[in-house]
């Protein structure tokens, strides 16, 4: 099956900012029939209370997969197998069940003691960066390494592998690659995380795939460990990694907010929080199917129907903050649904907002004249792709 090179509404900003006509989506009809890149309709709820309601209920909005006609050429075992450890493709109690064994590996407690590390890691990017010389793309010197190493130090995957699954999840999540090419990817990936989990199996280390193994071996089958160890590795570095670059240009591009930040170091809380609302770089959750016909905002959905939940739409909605188009670091933000919500809220969010805590104060006091190399409009921003960031960022100082 050949994809049509447009993209989904839920795919299409304008710079930082959803297009006019998702917010109109939002603010007029509440939820609205959008093709989704695989070909299939789906129902996109696009206001904040609707989103947190669907997300908060497994059992009328489930996780589970629905086959999609034309999906590749993959038979039934071979997609339990991919599926395998994806906690996100499960509703509880299988989801419950997989998300326990996790949970304590991503406690701010457990954080908090990565915290010296992250820091180390920080510091050595920013030293690269600067050894480049001016310009450097602040992407692949900052933005993308740093996250990536953090991940890979608590998966245990070899650092040497980074730009190989780089390239990897950066396929597995381009929406504009047809249903063949998706699979094909899928397999090379599943490919790669089984060779890392066959090592940890054979020699279990102090990494959290180590510590699955030890902990929980007899009650993970090997194609659940790949599946986790993969959903990880690609959550871990893209989303972080996608921040840092979209983060920093919007604050190159609100000196005022900027100024706030270097002023005060107490406000990086909730400048990450707001960052987080305003920019929801992930553009679409991972599709529900209705158990049964459901009401939202007013619209009847169908036993069966796909739904899609919208943070882009969700986390500007006027009935959620004030002048939501707006960045606003001082701002409240408790509530946006960035990292999602319910009982798949992201695993790895206390990890994500250390990151981000530790690298824009850093990289604003190694650079204090940062500031963009390339006009607003020659900045490329990464669309066909379910986590929205930018291809290179170059920047002087």
């Amino acid at each position: 099956m050949t994809q049509a090179l447009e993209l989904p509404l839920q795919m299409r900003r304008d710079g930082f900012d959803p297009v006019k006509e998702l917010a109109r989506a939002r603010d007029d009809e509440g939820v609205v029939r959008v093709m989704t890149p695989f070909g299939v309709l789906a129902y996109l709820v696009c206001r904040h209370e609707d989103v947190r309601r669907v997300l908060s209920d497994p059992v009328r909005f489930s996780s589970a997969p629905t086959p999609i006609p034309g999906a590749g050429d993959m038979d039934e075992e071979e997609r339990a197998k991919m599926r395998a450890g994806i906690l996100i493709g499960f509703d509880p109690p299988e989801h419950t069940r997989l998300r326990r064994m996790l949970t304590p590996e991503f406690t701010g407690r457990r954080m908090r003691r990565l915290e010296p590390r992250i820091t180390e890691i920080v510091e050595a990017a920013l030293d690269d960066m600067e050894r480049a010389g001016k310009p450097a793309d602040l992407v692949s010197h900052f933005a993308l390494p740093v996250p990536s190493l953090v991940i890979c130090e608590l998966l245990g995957v070899p650092y040497a592998d980074r730009a190989e699954f780089q390239e990897r999840s950066a396929r597995l999540l381009d929406a504009s690659l047809t249903m063949e090419q998706q699979a094909a990817a899928q397999r090379d990936n599943r490919g790669y995380m089984a060779g890392l989990v066959a090592r940890a199996q054979a020699e279990p280390g102090q990494d959290m795939l180590g510590m699955l193994v030890r902990d929980h071996g007899d009650d993970l089958g090997t194609d659940e460990l790949i599946g986790i160890a993969s959903l990880l590795l690609i959550a871990g570095h893209e989303t972080t990694s996608n921040m840092l670059g979209l983060g920093t240009l919007a604050l190159l591009r609100h000196p005022d907010q900027l100024a706030m930040i270097r002023a005060d170091p107490a406000l990086i809380e909730p400048a990450v929080e707001e960052l987080l609302r305003w920019l929801s770089i992930v553009q679409s959750m991972p599709p529900r199917t209705t158990t049964t016909e459901v009401e939202v905002a007013g619209h009847t959905i169908p036993a069966g129907s796909l739904v899609i939940c919208s943070p882009p739409a969700a986390n500007r909605d006027h009935a959620f903050v004030d002048d939501p188009d707006a960045l606003d670091i001082t701002r409240e933000t408790a509530g946006h649904v960035a990292f999602g919500h319910g009982v798949h809220h992201c695993l790895g969010a206390p990890l994500a907002r250390m990151e981000m805590r530790i690298a824009f104060p850093a990289l604003l006091r190694r650079f204090p004249g940062l500031a963009p190399a390339v006009p607003d409009e020659q900045v490329g921003f990464r669309t066909f792709s379910p986590v929205y960031g930018l291809h290179a960022l170059p920047v002087t100082w």
